[in-house]
């Protein structure tokens, strides 16, 4: 797909000139009342570089919500190589590329998955998908959008790298779980995502010591022996991201390497049903109760406004 040339157009014109299927709202301003109501948090899941167990870390984390009592509805947008659907072992009739294409509202792409969350699934194998245009990014954050206030949580499983497919849902979500692993080539792909990151997206927070300890943005260390290990890592990643971003990652936790983590790939079922009293679905379970508590903190500005303002800079 071409991209088209967005100079002076603003996010509320390109969603506005998008056909409006039925079930979509036209209305693209965020709308002030009293009270406002409250929406769904939308977590995304990326990572730098593929291989680091981002779909699977996505897939079970909407399981272990699911448990908590949470209305979780997981979006693969890893576009042009998705397989969250593989994962957990269904076979969908829609998938993205018709919500994308206008032909399908997200609504009819919905599917439930095996934990008791709901799926959209990507699409894999194709060009265009991966390529999207401003203007299909916008229709398809206004179709996200209708999601926000009959959902708890919306988890983004994002591309891997700096595509701006990947740094526009970013922009998008309250809070982004960073994906990593000891290899030093992921480690490094991390730092390089957070970098680019922080020159598109707004990462005000807290100042502390000279460098913002930004809230939103965590790192996961994934296929560790510990804890310990972990902490290592973050520590490098945090280390540098303070000393030449002046941002400070938080921690959100480990998955131990397991090979039945592997294993449950291979039998196309989320490893956290599948072992469900392993160390690495226990890990997982600690990294929900963590992201369920974060959702009681207060979202940020509304979905389209952090796009438009992503789409503006």
């Amino acid at each position: 797909m071409k991209t088209e040339n967005t100079s002076g157009l603003s996010l509320k014109r390109k969603i506005s000139d998008a056909p409006v299927l039925r079930g979509e709202s036209s209305n693209m301003d965020d709308q002030t009342v009293a009270t406002p109501k409250r929406r769904a948090r939308i977590i995304a899941v990326s990572s730098g570089k593929g291989g680091v167990g981002k779909t699977t870390m996505s897939v079970n984390l909407a399981v272990q919500l699911s448990k908590l009592g949470r209305k979780v509805v997981l979006l693969d947008a890893d576009l042009g190589t998705a397989n969250a659907d593989v994962i957990c072992n269904v076979a969908p009739s829609n998938n993205l590329a018709h919500v994308v294409a206008g032909r399908k509202t997200i609504d009819q792409a919905i599917i439930n998955a095996p934990g008791g969350f709901e799926l959209i699934p990507g699409a894999s194998g194709l060009a265009q998908i991966a390529n999207l245009s401003d203007f299909e990014r916008a229709r398809l954050m206004q179709q996200i959008k209708t999601l926000e206030d009959t959902r708890d949580m919306i988890i983004i499983d994002t591309g891997a790298g700096v595509s701006p497919n990947v740094l526009g849902f970013l922009a998008a979500a309250d809070e982004i779980l960073l994906v990593t692993t000891p290899e030093p080539t992921a480690i490094t792909d991390a730092y390089a995502l957070v970098k680019t990151l922080s020159r598109k997206v707004d990462m005000t927070g807290t100042t502390r010591n000279g460098h913002v300890d930004h809230p939103g943005l965590r790192i996961l260390v994934n296929m560790v022996r510990d804890e310990a290990e972990a902490k290592v890592i973050y520590d490098r990643i945090s280390a540098v991201c303070k000393k030449f971003l002046g941002i400070s990652p938080r921690f959100a936790g480990h998955i131990t390497a397991d090979p039945r983590v592997q294993l449950s790939i291979r039998r196309r079922k989320p490893f956290t049903l599948e072992s469900p009293n392993t160390v690495a679905s226990n890990c997982m379970n600690q990294l929900a109760h963590r992201m369920d508590r974060h959702a009681t903190e207060p979202p940020s500005a509304g979905l389209l406004k952090r796009m438009a303002a992503w789409l503006a800079g």
